[in-house]
Parts: C-alpha cells; sequence; structure tokens
C-alpha cells in the first residue's frame, strides 16, 4: 500500500537529510495519530512482496529504522524513480542488519527454516534472495511512547490505537501472503498474529512463533536457544524450559512444512 507515500512524497522529497536524521516525523507533519500515551508516526514501510514465502514479523520500526527508510525514500523520489520505487527502496533499506541479521540468520537456521526454503542458509534472504521473504511489523508505522520507541506490551491486541493499527494494516498484509509462513520475532508480534488467527484471518498452522526477537537485550535467550550456552549457566531472568519447549515445536513445525 503506497497511498499514505502518495500523500507525504512531496514533504520528504523537500526535506533535507539533517532534517529527516533530526526528527523524522519533520515537527510532526509525519504523525498519522494520537492517543495517549502512543503517537504513530509515518514512514514508509507500506511495500509488499506478494511472492514472499517466509515473512519476519518484528514489533515496530524503531526511530533510527524510520530514519533510515525516510532517507532512501527521498533519494528515490528525488531521484525521479517514483512512489512504488521509493516505497520498494525505503522497505529494504530497514531490514535487519549488522550482529542481529547474524543472530536471526542462525536460528532461523537452526530450526532448519533453511531446508524449507530450498537456501544453504538463511542469510541469503538478506543476499540475493530478497524474493522469497517478506520484512514487516506487527505495527507497520514508527510507534512511540513518550518520544521513545515502543517496546511492546499487553495493550498491543488491546488498546484501540495499537488494535486498529495492527488490524487494517498487518491484516491487510495477511489478507495478500495467505501462502506465506510467519515468523514472528517476539511474544508481541506473536499476539498479533494470534489475533488475526482467532478472528479467522491467518491459519494458524502458518505461524512458527517462539523464535526470540534478535536484539542484543536477548543475547543469553539466543545463546541457549542456539545450544550455546549451557543450562546451568543461564541467569534467573531466562526460562530455559520455555526455549525448550518452543525451539522443540519450531523445528517439528518446520519439518512438517518440508515433508
Amino acid at each position: 500500500m503506497t497511498e499514505l507515500l502518495h500523500r507525504f512524497a512531496g514533504l520528504i522529497s523537500n526535506a533535507s537529510p539533517a532534517q529527516i536524521t533530526t526528527d523524522p516525523s519533520l515537527g510532526g507533519e509525519l504523525v498519522l495519530a494520537r492517543q495517549d500515551p502512543y503517537t504513530i508516526s509515518f514512514a514508509p514501510f507500506g511495500h509488499v512482496n506478494p511472492q514472499a514465502k517466509v515473512v519476519l514479523l518484528g514489533l515496530t520500526p524503531g526511530r533510527q529504522q524510520a530514519v533510515n527508510a525516510l532517507l532512501a525514500a527521498r533519494r528515490s523520489l528525488t531521484a525521479g524513480l517514483g512512489v512504488e520505487a521509493a516505497s520498494k527502496a525505503a522497505k529494504e533499506s530497514a531490514s535487519f542488519s549488522g550482529p542481529m541479521r547474524q543472530a536471526l540468520v542462525d536460528m532461523l537456521d537452526s530450526i532448519g527454516l533453511h531446508d524449507w526454503l530450498g537456501v544453504r542458509s538463511s542469510l541469503e534472504l538478506f543476499n540475493g534472495r530478497a524474493d522469497i521473504v517478506h520484512f514487516t511489523s506487527a505495527l507497520r508505522y514508527p510507534v512511540y511512547v513518550d518520544g521513545k520507541n515502543y517496546s511492546g506490551d499487553r495493550k498491543i491486541t488491546s488498546h484501540p490505537l495499537l488494535r486498529g493499527l495492527v488490524s487494517r494494516c498487518l491484516g491487510d498484509e495477511v489478507s495478500r501472503l495467505q501462502q506465506a509462513v510467519w515468523v514472528p520475532l517476539g511474544p508481541w508480534p506473536a499476539a498479533t498474529l494470534r489475533m488475526l488467527a482467532e478472528e479467522g484471518k491467518l491459519d494458524r498452522s502458518r505461524i512458527l512463533d517462539g523464535v526470540p526477537h534478535p536484539s542484543g537485550a536477548n543475547n543469553e535467550r539466543i545463546a541457549y536457544f542456539l545450544g550455546r550456552k549451557p543450562r546451568e549457566l543461564l541467569s534467573a531472568k531466562t526460562d530455559a524450559e520455555r526455549l525448550d519447549s518452543a525451539r522443540a515445536s519450531l523445528v517439528s513445525r518446520v519439518a512438517r512444512l518440508t515433508a
């Protein structure tokens, strides 16, 4: 969906890179909605890859992702490439990068997803096989709480503003990607997919939930999930049994996809 990018294309084109970097809401002109304590601001994340076999679902774009996407869209628009091209470039600029990407690749490979996809490693989703993956978020547009990145809570499926964003935007993507497998990263993206499944919009068997979010804050959980840290050395904050159960279930479900 590029309707909103059409609406904001002139504003984004005319903003300087410094303005975007300093304030990705451009003085509030890109704000879509406010309902205490949440603010939703536009960034160009509406591009959908209809050929995707797998969808990697994060929580919501953060401030830096918004900056990167807006700058990428601006480059395309000022180069005269049009809104569709700008939307695609913006979405691709915001995919997982740095150490987060490697952690994600390692976890996806550990459950055998690459075998089902027919690639040597899930790393190919970022290098040459973008045609079979769609990157998106439970909350399509950046959500801020008192100016800070929203980090998720139970209100994602109950607060009217957040639930509405899930229903409209993520619901639209689900309807367009019925044959894809959905991999939510962390508990709150998983909760939004379960909500849509309960509403009859998504086949529950297409949800591969249980993969920890690949952020640095989850390093211990990731290390245990990958078998790189023994159980006896885990801190009290890491639920080993839950991770064991999640990983075993994921391996089994992916094997059934591959069979």
